[in-house]
């Protein structure tokens, strides 16, 4: 008996066979093939699923650190009393600043990536949300958002990896939650009204003859209709007033204003691609030294024209300080904001001259003070002519429109709220989602020094 497992004779290629033995024959090839049907246990948890390095744990971990007492003060459901549990405030703020960072803004989407997506699953670790849910707690946070912003800005400041000494300010215009038919006249805004005043009376009417829930709803869903056409008639009326003031002055007739039905605050602005839409106007703050965004507006001016002032009474109310230098794009920078800015904030404000490149072409100096200059724009005037100014404005741009583009890519296109208040909540979220994720940058590169 030989050594060998398998006898070699046995399985030896007949030598006449030659190579036709080791060709494949002919018939239906032998592949394997997805069974999805197939029934399987599965022993593992969500934190064993989810990657190490997944984001979603980031951010989890950074929101955990945050402050929400504001929220957990309005929690009815409290140890030893009745009620159902309320959703944990910490845990609906790490799914929409998550979200957020990867771009979705929809109630609806968020609810269904909590039931589909692993990382969102991860967040939630069994707990049922809703786009009800979702959107309520977002769209009412008001100012608990925005003591956030303060909170994690704050925290940074007592770190030193925020110095607040040079802030960029930008604005960006963002398509309004609103089509252009919805823009009407008075006298259509008032017929309107008229018809969704007999609307809600005849939904009460019905509603006391036969309660129920929906019933409820329609007349809620009609009262809200109504308000927002009361509110769109006196925004109608407020802005016929200021054309008609500008007519006057120009000698011209004032053309007839117009207002939104559906989002009265909303403007029709001209976008940088040339065309006009409903939008809103988003202001950022970034300081330069850091990248974190320390100051959020949100309005209807169709320019950055008198944003610099509010911007700064803004900072100096959340952090009790003001930055030492402001830059600024031209647009921002009129003489009674630079001088208000070296007044009452001592800020120097970076902006370019009015006519810049057309006065060096022309040969003239436009840094030298003019005629009518107080001494504050003599001295912004005299100060941008410097090399030491230019350097300093450099900052501008690599900054506020840093912050811009991220929002954009973050789906920041078009408002998924009505009303200036809920905008200023989401611009808000965009600021916190930026700030929680740069922060992780700033610290790690602080911890390695």
């Amino acid at each position: 008996m030989s050594g060998e497992l398998f006898d070699r004779e046995e399985f030896a290629v007949p030598e006449e066979a030659g190579a036709d033995a080791i060709e494949p024959s002919s018939g239906r090839p032998r592949l394997r093939v997805p069974l999805r049907d197939q029934m399987e246990w599965q022993t593992a948890s969500l934190d064993q699923l989810l990657p190490a390095e997944d984001e979603a744990r980031v951010v989890w971990s950074a929101v955990s650190e945050l402050d929400v007492g504001s929220w957990l003060g309005e929690i009815r459901a409290v140890e030893g009393h009745v009620g159902r549990n309320a959703t944990a405030p910490q845990l609906l703020v790490a799914l929409w600043v998550y979200a957020t960072l990867r771009g979705v803004a929809s109630a609806r989407e968020l609810e269904r990536l909590c039931e589909n997506h692993l990382a969102y699953r991860w967040l939630c670790g069994g707990v049922s949300v809703n786009h009800h849910l979702l959107s309520d707690f977002r769209s009412r946070g008001g100012e608990k958002w925005d003591a956030l912003l303060t909170q994690l800005v704050g925290t940074l400041l007592n770190a030193g990896l925020v110095t607040l000494e040079r802030v960029a300010q930008d604005g960006m215009k963002v398509r309004a939650n609103a089509g252009k038919s919805s823009f009407r006249r008075r006298s259509s805004l008032e017929k309107c009204l008229e018809e969704a005043r007999q609307q809600v009376a005849a939904l009460r009417k019905l509603a006391e003859e036969n309660p129920a829930e929906q019933q409820a709803a329609r007349e809620r869903a009609a009262e809200d209709r109504q308000a927002r056409l009361e509110a769109a008639l006196q925004h109608v009326e407020a802005l016929q007033a200021q054309r008609d003031v500008r007519a006057k002055r120009s000698n011209e007739p004032a053309k007839e204003a117009r207002a939104s039905a559906t989002d009265p605050e909303a403007r029709t602005m001209q976008f940088s691609d040339g065309g006009t839409r409903p939008g809103v106007n988003v202001q950022f703050a970034t300081d330069t030294a850091s990248g974190i965004v320390v100051g959020v507006a949100v309005t209807n001016a169709g320019n950055d024209h008198g944003q610099l002032g509010p911007m700064l009474e803004q900072l100096a109310e959340r952090y009790g300080a003001t930055p030492d230098q402001a830059l600024v794009d031209g647009g921002f920078a009129s003489h009674a904001d630079i001088e208000a800015a070296h007044t009452q904030h001592n800020c120097q404000v970076f902006s370019p001259l009015k006519h810049e490149k057309q006065e060096l072409a022309a040969g003239r100096n436009p840094y030298v003070p003019k005629r009518g200059d107080s001494p504050i724009i003599a001295q912004w005037r005299e100060r941008m002519g410097t090399d030491e100014a230019r350097r300093i404005y450099r900052l501008r741009p690599q900054t506020a429109e840093w912050v811009n583009a991220q929002a954009r890519n973050r789906n920041l296109w078009q408002m998924p709220v009505r009303g200036l208040a809920k905008c200023r909540i989401v611009a808000v979220l965009y600021a916190l989602a930026h700030n929680l994720w740069q922060a992780v940058s700033l610290r790690a590169t602080a911890s390695s020094r």
